[in-house]
């Protein structure tokens, strides 16, 4: 038992002392959930970083070791800007920093350890103009100050004493009014009957020792309320000076309570984030249409043979897939078959025409040598010979019947695309052995239920991602599954294209209004409709949930939930999205 009054008020300031940590924590800020307004909380685990922005670039200061990391990037697009000339103005004079990367520049600044802020001016030249941008770098404490020095016992003790007064009369007087007040009695009545010097005996000891409890009761109470029903991430420790120059603090993304995602720039340069600036703009709304590949009939063909037979390469073989054609080529040969009973007739009238060429040899031999003596007349010696030729050329048309195949030759210049052809197999008169297209001139044949402009320009957009530019063809006029069939022309190289292919055709319908287009790639699929993510300060970014229509293969029509001159996310988006 306490017999000194000194001694009593050290074990009163030791017990309150030990309440302190929990009014430290961040149970009793999150009463009520009230964490206060203003600037989202700092990202954990992050480096001292200052940011700057001039009508050109976006700039970024990160503090690594003891060197100056400065990430620079273009306004509008969030591209880094290689090859600039960048200079800072620090306390030991003019100092150019050395590009490492591109858009990274590194600087030696050991002056950052002779102070915790530093205002500096970095100057940018690139392109021929200069910008010069203001840094404000803000350094945290060293976490291992020195103490302040010791005073007197009793000193010590009343200041404890005070402060400890003041804290609990501003944090329990939200928590237990009664218990407050009957805490405070008590422990009232201690200090003031040790501020008269009287003699504590047990009473005063005992007391002392309730209120004690009792305030450190409802101290750690009021923590674990505060704490029930809510699982709070525990905070990362400060991050100080001494504590990077050991070496390079390794940053992460992280989505912060706002709702906003907060991006080092160094991983957005890993990431590939690219931003652009919304303009409105006069546009035309447009429908998705099916579509598929097919071939330009002015630059494509068949080859099939014209009687059946069998299927045999030519001298160089069969001409494999994507192989390169000209027209005229030998593509195949077809063997027509000759049935029994026409090999039959075939052999009788070949009889028949060796016969009649064997009289008309012996008829022309007599008639030669009687010309000599005038007693044949030349003109029946010219008739029997030509009757002799013609025999022998259909004699030679009968061998040629049975021996020579049919050539399957190539109708138009252009790539194999779909080949048929064994060696062996029987091909039926009129089945397609190859297929020919010219891959750069392919068109596009969609199924509309409105409507199309004569003329239209419209786009295609491939299941890779990929766009088609489309040029009007044609309107039929005959319904396929109660819709109009319309052809477009492929603009540019059809590379990679197959014949069959789906695309999904985007046409122009109705009027031009007035509009924001944005990329389809910065436009992401949410839960609740679609959301942008606009850049709101160098490393921030924000979701805005947006009500968009389709416009075309590469852009979104953006009707509502951002203005014009907004920085949104163009490319890396959905990565974007990803982050928690």
């Amino acid at each position: 038992m306490l017999r000194c009054p000194a001694a009593a008020l050290r074990a009163l300031a030791v017990l309150v002392t030990l309440a302190l940590p929990a009014l430290s924590g961040p149970a009793l800020a999150h009463e009520g959930h009230d964490d206060g307004a203003g600037a989202p909380p700092a990202p954990a685990a992050t480096a001292p970083r200052a940011e700057a922005v001039s009508e050109r670039f976006e700039l970024v200061a990160v503090v690594q070791g003891t060197d100056l990391v400065l990430y620079l990037d273009a306004v509008a697009t969030n591209a880094p800007v290689p090859a600039a000339s960048v200079a800072v103005m620090t306390p030991e004079g003019r100092r150019k920093a050395a590009e490492t990367a591109p858009g990274t520049y590194r600087l030696a600044a050991p002056w950052l350890a002779t102070g915790d802020d530093h205002d500096f001016v970095v100057g940018v030249s690139a392109e021929g103009r200069t910008d010069l941008l203001d840094l404000d770098l803000h350094l945290p404490a060293p976490a291992d100050a020195p103490a302040a020095a010791p005073s007197a016992p009793g000193a010590a003790a009343a200041a404890t004493a005070t402060a400890t007064a003041t804290g609990l009369a501003d944090r329990l007087a939200r928590q237990n009014p009664a218990a407050l007040a009957a805490g405070g009695f008590l422990l009232g009545l201690g200090v003031f009957a040790l501020a008269r010097r009287r003699r504590a005996g047990s009473v005063l000891v005992g007391l002392l020792a309730v209120g004690a409890t009792l305030v450190l009761a409802l101290l750690l109470g009021g923590a674990a309320q505060a704490h029930e029903g809510h699982a709070h991430e525990a905070k990362a420790p400060p991050v100080t000076l001494a504590a990077l120059t050991g070496g390079t603090l390794m940053e992460r993304a992280r989505r912060l309570p706002d709702g906003s995602v907060f991006v080092p720039k160094s991983l957005q340069r890993l990431l590939v984030l690219r931003t652009g600036l919304t303009a409105e703009a006069s546009v035309t709304r447009s429908v998705e249409l099916p579509g598929r590949i097919i071939p330009d009939p002015n630059a494509s063909g068949v080859v099939q043979s014209s009687v059946g037979g069998r299927l045999a390469p030519p001298e160089r073989g069969f001409p494999r897939l994507g192989t390169r054609v000209a027209r005229g080529e030998v593509l195949a040969t077809v063997t027509p078959p000759v049935q029994a009973v026409d090999v039959s007739d075939m052999r009788q009238r070949q009889g028949e025409l060796d016969q009649q060429i064997a009289i008309l040899e012996r008829r022309v031999g007599r008639f030669e040598r009687l010309s000599t003596t005038g007693a044949v007349a030349q003109t029946q010696l010219d008739d029997a010979r030509s009757e002799l030729g013609g025999l022998r050329d259909r004699r030679a048309a009968l061998d040629a019947i049975r021996r020579e195949p049919e050539s399957l030759v190539a109708p138009v210049d252009g790539v194999i695309a779909e080949a048929n052809a064994v060696a062996g197999a029987m091909a039926a008169p009129g089945t397609v052995v190859y297929r020919i297209v010219d891959p750069a001139k392919l068109w596009v044949e969609a199924l509309s239920f409105e409507a199309l402009a004569e003329g239209s320009r419209a786009t295609a957009r491939l299941g890779d991602g990929g766009t088609l530019q489309l040029a009007y063809r044609g309107t039929g006029l005959a319904d396929r599954n109660q819709a109009v069939p319309v052809q477009f022309a492929i603009a540019g190289d059809g590379q990679g294209l197959r014949l069959g292919q789906f695309v999904t055709v985007l046409a122009p319908v109705g009027q031009a209004r007035p509009g924001l287009p944005v990329a389809r790639s910065g436009v992401v699929r949410a839960e609740g409709g679609s959301l942008v993510y606009e850049h709101v300060s160098a490393e921030r970014f924000m979701g805005r949930p947006v009500r968009v229509a389709p416009l075309d293969a590469d852009r979104m029509l953006v009707e509502d939930g951002i203005a014009a001159g907004r920085r949104v996310v163009v490319q890396g988006a959905e990565l974007l999205d990803q982050i928690r």
